[in-house]
């Protein structure tokens, strides 16, 4: 377990949470324990992902995955445990700054919600399912909604919930979310076509290779640059409500569309 969550990588869904907080004018102690939860979430996905019966990757971050670096039995218990320690967290009360039961509810209830059968699960199912079927753009818009997005958009309802966010804010934060969600997996689709593996720390091509549907495939390289602009840009301005606390939200959004890992 603290092999892969000890790995590195972008801390993108922590970092979200804690800035969605901030944005509402939250302390960032009120979330601390969600942001933790949130990457061990993250981390689990990961660890399964690579395993033979999915992506059977063998390099992740840089690094052996989880089920190379031990065995394939190993990494589907870490990826257990993780899973089971990120719900043990958000149930605590341990250290907590600030602790109110109902926005805490709320928070588990949504995190439950994005990474199960009703978000992360369905859109792993339907990533399966799509191997080698041509997929149209909205059926693919849908898979990645739910396989990236759920809990992208989770992060950040976690930071602005236990930040004492109000129901406006929450709603906007929301509208931020899905579109960095959909420009990340649109960006995500491009390197793996043309990012370079030294630089993301594991293989390309990988998508081509087992014949599954992405935004490149569908509609091309240059198609989907445009695409990744124009859900950035609607992310940026579903932000107009927000002062200069909402900065580090902007930097994010543009971080997702020019990374290159």
């Amino acid at each position: 377990m603290t092999y892969s969550l000890k790995a590195g990588g972008k801390r993108l869904r922590p970092i979200l949470c804690i800035a969605a907080c901030q944005a509402v004018h939250g302390p960032t102690e009120n979330c601390l324990n969600a942001a933790c939860a949130i990457e061990m979430i993250h981390t689990y996905s990961l660890i399964h992902d690579d395993l033979p019966a999915l992506d059977n990757d063998s390099l992740r971050r840089g690094k052996p995955t989880c089920h190379t670096a031990f065995d394939e039995s190993t990494g589907i218990l870490a990826g257990d445990g993780l899973l089971t320690l990120a719900f043990e967290l958000l149930a605590s009360r341990k250290d907590q700054f600030y602790f109110n039961a109902d926005r805490q509810l709320r928070v588990i209830y949504k995190i439950a919600t994005a990474c199960g059968y009703q978000g992360m699960i369905e859109g792993q199912m339907r990533d399966l399912a799509s191997e080698k079927k041509p997929l149209t753009i909205s059926e693919l818009e849908t898979m990645h909604s739910l396989k990236t997005g759920a809990l992208i958009e989770a992060s950040v309802f976690t930071g602005a919930v236990l930040g004492n966010g109000t129901p406006e804010q929450i709603n906007a934060l929301s509208d931020y979310a899905q579109h960095i969600g959909i420009a990340f997996q649109v960006v995500d689709d491009i390197l793996n076509v043309t990012g370079d593996p030294e630089i993301m720390g594991k293989a390309v091509g990988s998508d081509e290779k087992l014949c599954k549907a992405t935004y490149p495939s569908i509609v091309g390289i240059e198609k989907s640059h445009h695409i990744a602009k124009q859900r950035i840009q609607q992310a940026i301005d579903a932000l107009g409500q927000f002062d200069n606390d909402a900065d580090p939200l902007r930097e994010i959004a543009l971080y997702i569309l020019h990374r290159n890992k």
